[in-house]
């Protein structure tokens, strides 16, 4: 693990469940700071916004600057800023996050006549959103999803995630998003940007194998899975995407770094 100079970390399913620390996580980043270690805290979550996370981090214990935060909200506004034309209108479903990245990004947001239907997670989803999505991309819209997690860890278990809002546009529409997070490697090479070293010094940390562990190997970058998450030793043994390393959770991983 020392040959690695800076971590890539997901979130959910690693450092928090819902809103509870897991153990080792105010021990863990005492440690980054100590080595001053870089890293970047990638989320395919693209509910909340870079102040609402940095709160959250604050309420656990755990000190983060705005540079070491990237959610796929943000993955999206910086895409869009790097490829849209200026100006352009964009249909949002989500929350405050994906919607603030996009108007920092420029874009205007629109209900019809968009330029872009972008979908980012939200419980507060109607069958009149998925109608206004379908409307947009049948009439030309250009379809993109924040991420593709078809199911959300929280405190009660396994909720729908944003995979699924994603699913049923495209049953709708016949067209599919063109995705920003993981397992895309675009939200790993803007984290990876703004890291003073590159890919064969990263080590990219989740808990999810079709997400957290395929983009690491699409961007290749070397992975690490937690078993916090929604990956059980299971599914971990018997799936054809293998991670470099695998260990328990924090705690573990923290006692690797130390010896």
């Amino acid at each position: 693990m020392k040959h690695y100079k800076q971590f890539l970390i997901d979130m959910d399913g690693v450092l928090w469940t819902g809103n509870t620390p897991l153990p080792g996580m105010q021990d863990f980043f005492a440690y980054l700071r100590e080595t001053e270690t870089p890293f970047v805290l990638v989320t395919n979550n693209a509910a909340k916004t870079l102040e609402q996370y940095m709160e959250k981090f604050a309420m656990m214990g755990v000190e983060v600057q705005p540079h070491e935060v990237l959610s796929a909200a943000m993955g999206v506004g910086l895409y869009l800023k790097q490829t849209a034309k200026p100006n352009s209108t964009v249909y949002v479903i989500g929350e405050d996050g994906i919607r603030e990245a996009l108007a920092d990004a420029g874009l205007v947001l629109a209900d019809s006549n968009a330029d872009y239907v972008a979908v980012g997670y939200t419980q507060k989803l109607t069958w009149e959103m998925l109608a206004k999505a379908t409307l947009n991309i049948n009439d030309g819209a250009t379809f993109i999803g924040s991420n593709p997690d078809v199911s959300f860890p929280e405190e009660r278990g396994f909720v729908p995630g944003n995979g699924a809002t994603l699913a049923a546009i495209a049953a709708a529409t016949g067209v599919q998003p063109t995705i920003i997070g993981k397992p895309e490697p675009i939200l790993y090479q803007q984290a990876v940007e703004r890291l003073p070293y590159d890919m064969s010094s990263t080590l990219a940390i989740g808990d999810r194998l079709e997400t957290d562990i395929l983009g690491a190997i699409n961007a290749d970058i070397a992975s690490l899975l937690v078993m916090t998450g929604v990956t059980s030793a299971a599914q971990a043994k018997n799936s054809t995407i293998k991670s470099t390393h695998v260990l328990n959770g924090l705690p573990e991983l923290l006692e690797t770094l130390r010896r």
